[in-house]
């Protein structure tokens, strides 16, 4: 069987994630890895999980959590998070979320909803590949989203006229973006809405790391501007996607997408035909341990996780030769780092590995058209302070040695 002749053409653009592949090499005791940017385990909340899953089979929940369930999600969850939304400006009420699983999955659903092929998706640059693998699927072109430039949405139209298609809505990491780690201020947010509606295209706001914010005012999400611009929830064009992956356990695989009604239940309709809907027991164990403890544990992560980027941008500091800058992130997981134009991260990476035995992510796989070869992304998030300050120093010296 010739499997390729028979495949769909849009599997040509399915590729490998370089993060995932990066992974296997955590269980290489003598590699430092700064390469993925998940969350320690060793700060999971395994006790509280253990007591709720305990407490759940223990009574009469166990029978709903093992069955199937409606596809918007377990309601005492979806109410949950209507509460936290209400909290960062988001007036929302349970029927504008469904669960996901992850917040990959709403990525992928919201790919499908909009995209057809040749179809324009607006993207940072860089921008997190895992929406671009998400997106890749249903054969957009991209075009690049930048808030701050005077591009007129005329110009947008025309490119995406040329590529064969329109342009279908406009992708941003707002909070400590995957992979700059980079923010955008209030006016980038509004400036992002000005473009959407004079597009009169929807925003997907991937708000993965907006409750890791270590220091910095926060910024209220592009959610909740579009809701004071247009009056309520069910007016606006903004899409949200939430996740519990980086705040309690990435393993249960949930998520949550916020928006008006008519998106909503699109999605059920596409969550329906993809898998019913997401675990129930997860959904369960997760409203359990987030409403006894959700505070505290992302309290604890901010403590943790703040010490670990100090730790990292003094090392960067202390070791990075001239002609090497990298971003200052106020949250989330990530520094981006820009090498001298002559160095390529995927190079740097494979010799890295050879003689210093540190990982990292190359950042050309962030960029849509897979330029800017002389990045690379470093996480702080699983390194301790003596592996950011051996690793750091291993990386300068290497280098230094190609500069």
């Amino acid at each position: 069987m010739d499997w390729e002749q028979v495949f769909a053409t849009r599997q040509s653009r399915m590729k490998a994630s370089e993060i995932r592949e990066l992974l296997k090499l955590l269980d290489q005791p003598d590699i430092i890895s700064f390469a993925g940017g998940i969350p320690d385990p060793a700060l999971f909340p395994k006790e509280a999980f253990a007591n709720a899953f305990a407490d759940l089979f223990s009574g009469l929940q166990a029978e709903q959590a093992l069955q199937y369930s409606v596809s918007e999600g377990y309601l005492p969850l979806r109410d949950w998070i209507a509460g936290q939304m209400r909290d960062i400006g988001i007036d929302c009420t349970t029927d504008n979320i469904l669960i996901t699983s992850g917040s990959q999955q709403a990525l992928d659903y919201l790919g499908k909803l909009f995209l057809s092929p040749g179809d324009t998706a607006l993207v940072g640059w860089p921008t997190y590949m895992g929406a671009l693998g998400a997106f890749n699927a249903y054969e957009p072109s991209y075009d690049r989203l930048d808030p701050a430039s005077n591009r007129s949405a005329a110009d947008y139209v025309a490119s995406a006229e040329e590529a064969g298609g329109e342009v279908k809505f406009a992708y941003t990491s707002s909070d400590f973006a995957n992979p700059t780690g980079i923010t955008l201020d209030e006016r980038a947010r509004n400036a992002l809405l000005d473009l959407a509606e004079s597009l009169d295209i929807p925003v997907i706001e991937d708000a993965a790391y907006q409750g890791l914010r270590y220091d910095g005012e926060a910024v209220p999400p592009i959610l909740a501007l579009d809701i004071q611009r247009s009056g309520g929830i069910e007016n606006t064009r903004t899409i949200y996607c939430g996740s519990f992956s980086k705040t309690l356990a990435p393993g249960l695989r949930v998520g949550w997408a916020v928006a008006a009604k008519p998106v909503i239940q699109r999605l059920v309709l596409i969550k329906q035909a993809a898998d019913l809907h997401s675990s129930t027991l997860n959904q369960i164990a997760i409203h359990r341990v987030a409403k006894d403890g959700f505070a505290d544990q992302v309290a604890k992560l901010r403590d943790v996780y703040s010490s670990r980027r100090d730790n990292m941008l003094a090392a960067l500091e202390r070791e990075m030769p001239e002609g090497v800058t990298w971003t200052r992130p106020e949250g989330g997981m990530f520094v981006w780092i820009t090498l001298p134009a002559h160095i390529d991260g995927a190079t740097l990476l494979a010799q890295s590995l050879e003689t210093e035995r540190v990982a990292f992510v190359p950042g050309r796989a962030f960029f849509a058209d897979g330029s800017n070869g002389n990045t690379i992304r470093l996480s702080f998030s699983c390194a301790r302070p003596p592996e950011i300050n051996e690793g750091i120093a291993r990386l300068g010296r290497l280098i230094r040695s190609v500069a």
